[in-house]
């Protein structure tokens, strides 16, 4: 029994051709197949940061459904940008923001799931700029992991690092996938989207899905997982 677990930097819907257009960003989602899809960057930055994947395109046309959260506006879609869409079989048990340390606001979304592999501790997360606060960011959603009540937890986003390992220490003892080179979409090299699996889990598969329509939807590919309990 395995969960593909997705990632997606959306640009705020805007293409690598710098056409704004919701409805590719929609079937890119469609075409993974996901059963859980974090996705970044949903909202317009200033302002009342208004949604830029709109909700009513999302009910008529997407095959999974955004989970219920107060976003950082009144038109928002996503906390600090960010939101999770999951498969109707998905039970969403339980969804907490957790803001994070650094120069500019940034905060993951702490998802506790159930679905074909039991409970699931799902970390979504768009990570600063700077390595100092990626390292800071990291080690503060470790100590959140650490308090709670031992779920297997997986943490998946835009980690925003070029590195290999570098900045990413706070994850010794999670399992670091990197699927691919995700950005930028048209010419891809950058491993920037990543996951880190913790203990109980096993990531069997990854990729990055590449194709035409992905490479102009957005300036990132999405990332996938196959994910299953370890035995």
């Amino acid at each position: 029994m395995v969960l593909r677990i997705a990632s997606y930097n959306i640009h705020k819907s805007k293409g690598s051709d710098g056409r704004f257009d919701p409805q590719r960003v929609i079937s890119v989602i469609n075409a993974l197949s996901a059963d859980v899809l974090a996705l970044q960057e949903v909202d317009f930055r200033f302002g009342g940061r208004p949604a830029a994947l709109p909700r009513d395109c999302l009910r008529a046309d997407c095959a999974m459904l955004p989970v219920q959260l107060v976003g950082s506006g009144p038109k928002s879609l996503g906390w600090h940008g960010q939101t999770l869409l999951l498969h109707r079989d998905i039970e969403l048990q339980s969804l907490t923001p957790l803001p994070l340390p650094g120069l500019e606001p940034r905060g993951a979304l702490v998802a506790d799931l159930m679905g074909r592999i039991g409970p699931l501790r799902l970390v979504c997360v768009h990570l600063g700029l700077r390595r100092a606060d990626r390292r800071a960011q990291l080690a503060h959603i470790r100590a959140a992991l650490r308090e709670e009540d031992g779920r297997p937890a997986l943490i998946i986003g835009d980690f925003n690092e070029w590195a290999a390992h570098k900045g990413l220490e706070a994850l010794h003892g999670f399992d670091l996938t990197t699927p691919g080179a995700s950005y930028p979409a048209r010419t891809p090299f950058g491993k920037l989207d990543r996951l880190a699996a913790g203990p109980g889990l096993l990531v069997r598969r990854a990729g990055v899905f590449d194709s035409g329509l992905a490479r102009r939807a957005s300036d990132h590919l999405p990332i996938w997982a196959d994910v299953s309990r370890s035995v």
